[in-house]
Formats: C-alpha cells, structure tokens, sequence
C-alpha cells in the first residue's frame, strides 16, 4: 500500500509566532521603562557621581537645622506667625507642634513692636518654655544701625 504526500500549505507544520511577538514586546517595554528611570535619575542629580567620597569610621548623619519660627508682635498686642494672625491658644498649639517636629532642635525668635506691652513678648516666652522649646531669644535692632536723633535733653 502506497501513501502519498500532498505537497500544500495545509500539510507543512507552522510555527506560532504570537509567544515571540509577546516576548518582544514585553523587552521593548522595560527598556523603555528602564531608560526613563535612569533619565529621571541623571535629570534630578540621583544618578552615578562622579567623585571619591572619603571614609570615615564614626560619620554622623547630615542633618539640617530646622527653619526658625518667627513670632511678630504688634503694637496692640497680636501675634503673628508667617503673616497669620493667631490667638494665643493657636500660637500655643503651632510652638507646639513645631517642637514636636523638631524635639530640641527648634528655635523661636521673638520680634516685639517697641509700642508692644512687655508682657505679651514674656507670654509668648512663657508659651515657648510651656512647649519646651528652650532656644528662644527676643529680635532688637542693634544701637548702632538706630538712626542719630541728636542730642536727648
């Protein structure tokens, strides 16, 4: 018994190319993924230094000083912090608040208009001790940047 062969396009054996299509696909976009990452790196300064860093064997953390918080009084009286007028419970919860961020690091300068009451920059100093913020100081202007009025009778 004889067989044949039929020599046609349904007889031969295809290969399926959707599994290396996928694979392809799925490089070309970690590649792209990847470059953009390391783009992003270069862009914002994270990317390889150039440099030889020094060894140290006891090296401390580099840590930046919180920003002073300045606490303005006016003539009449009212405080105020960052342009906002505050009472003297909210500046007790901001002096708070910016220890707790900062635990013994935080510092207060205290700018009182020379009309003010002493009393209110000694409540704000009372205010500072209750939050336990103890670098706090009172801002003056200097006796030598004062203008010369003369000669005081």
């Amino acid at each position: 018994m004889r067989f044949s062969l039929k020599d046609n396009e349904s007889s031969r054996r295809r290969i399926d190319m959707t599994p290396m299509i996928d694979c392809v696909f799925q490089l070309l976009l970690f590649f792209l993924v990847a470059s953009h990452f390391e783009e992003q790196a270069r862009v914002s300064g994270e990317g390889q230094l150039d440099a030889n860093l020094p060894e140290a064997a006891a090296a401390m953390p580099m840590t930046m000083r919180p920003r002073e918080l300045v606490v303005n009084i006016n003539g009449n009286g009212e405080f105020y912090v960052g342009g906002n007028l505050l009472n003297e419970q909210q500046l007790a919860d901001q002096l708070r608040r910016a220890q707790t961020d900062n635990p013994g690091n935080q510092s207060v300068v205290i700018r009182g208009d020379e009309a003010a009451d002493w009393k209110f920059v000694a409540r704000v100093m009372s205010l500072c001790n209750q939050a336990q913020i103890v670098d706090y100081r009172v801002a003056v202007v200097p006796e030598d940047e004062l203008p010369e009025t003369g000669p005081q009778p």
